[in-house]
């Protein structure tokens, strides 16, 4: 053969491999699992497509996501992980502690990205936050000083602030020997850093039993309510508000939580790391390794009064405290 006619041959054959034939190459369909303490929210999952849509990933062309929801029975979590595992996902995301918790014990290969996770560290789920080390990365609205700050508001509320009740969740992972997970016992080490007694109230979902918890509450006179940032209480806020108001208990939220009927609502947000997970999970699906991805903190802090609700429970906020207010509600 020619060498100007082998060359026209190889340049035809290069221009065929190069583009028809990777034309017809199937598309890799990206399998992103999701786990969720709570029952089916088609808005969350809603969040997470349309996230991952503006990156490009389309469900049914590029992409499946297999979600699943503990409904509250926290139990059912491992099961569900397992599943996800077993379905060969590519990632997981894992939208709280338990869910987190969940997952990292299914595997320790396939990437999870974490949020709704106060403290990753504390959980055992990072060795830092800046180099987490292991197969999970996310993001977190850690704040270390939380539990002191909102304390200390509620103490400038009222002067003689005595003993105080806090609201938990008994299934949230890493408990000690003592029996109190990470963000009780930073709480419980606030309340005696400003010697103010504790009380740690544990709910249990589906189906908590919250007279009890207010009878004891009441029955130990708890002279304020702090309602942790965890399952059973985050997806109970306006019934818990409710039940405090009724008590004339006074309450402080976490942040964001200020539409609950709480009297005050302090701190970072859970909510605020939603949208921020389907950035993280496109990161893992491109190649970026949880070890070496710092967690993403938020640290955007909200204070809000509902003045309306300090009416019904006649208590005044003093001016100092309404000027630190990002907002108030009447």
């Amino acid at each position: 053969m020619r060498p100007f006619a082998l060359a026209a041959l190889l340049a035809l054959a290069t221009t065929f491999t190069g583009g028809a034939f990777h034309a017809q190459q199937p598309t890799k369909v990206h399998r992103v699992g999701a786990l969720f303490n709570r029952g089916p929210n088609l808005d969350d999952v809603e969040l997470l497509r349309k996230g991952l849509a503006q990156r490009g990933y389309v469900e049914g062309t590029n992409l499946v996501i297999e979600a699943r929801f503990a409904e509250g029975k926290l139990d059912r979590l491992p099961t569900f992980a397992a599943e996800l595992v077993a379905m060969g996902v590519d990632v997981i995301a894992a939208y709280g502690g338990p869910p987190t918790s969940a997952a990292r014990r299914a595997t320790t290969t396939i990437p999870i990205v974490a949020a709704l996770v106060a403290d990753p560290v504390a959980l055992g789920f990072a060795a830092t936050l800046a180099r987490p080390g292991g197969n999970v990365t996310g993001i977190t609205n850690h704040d270390p000083e939380l539990a002191i700050r909102q304390l200390r508001i509620l103490n400038e509320v009222f002067p003689t602030l005595a003993r105080v009740a806090f609201l938990s969740d008994a299934d949230i992972p890493g408990a000690d020997a003592s029996g109190l997970a990470p963000i009780e016992r930073a709480n419980v080490a606030a309340a005696e850093a400003m010697r103010i007694t504790p009380q740690i109230l544990k709910l249990r979902g589906p189906t908590p039993d919250f007279a009890q918890a207010f009878d004891t509450m009441v029955a130990e006179k708890a002279e304020a309510l702090v309602v942790l940032e965890v399952p059973v209480p985050f997806g109970n806020r306006e019934r818990i508000a409710e039940l405090a108001a009724a008590r004339r208990i006074p309450t402080m939220f976490w942040g964001g939580a200020w539409n609950a009927g709480g009297l005050m609502s302090y701190g970072t947000s859970f909510t605020d790391t939603y949208p921020r997970m389907p950035e993280y999970v496109d990161r893992v699906l491109k190649g970026a390794k949880p070890a070496d991805t710092p967690f993403e903190v938020i640290t955007r802090r909200e204070f809000v009064v509902n003045l309306k609700i300090a009416r019904g429970l006649g208590v005044t906020i003093p001016g100092e405290v309404l000027k630190r207010a990002d907002r108030t509600i009447d």
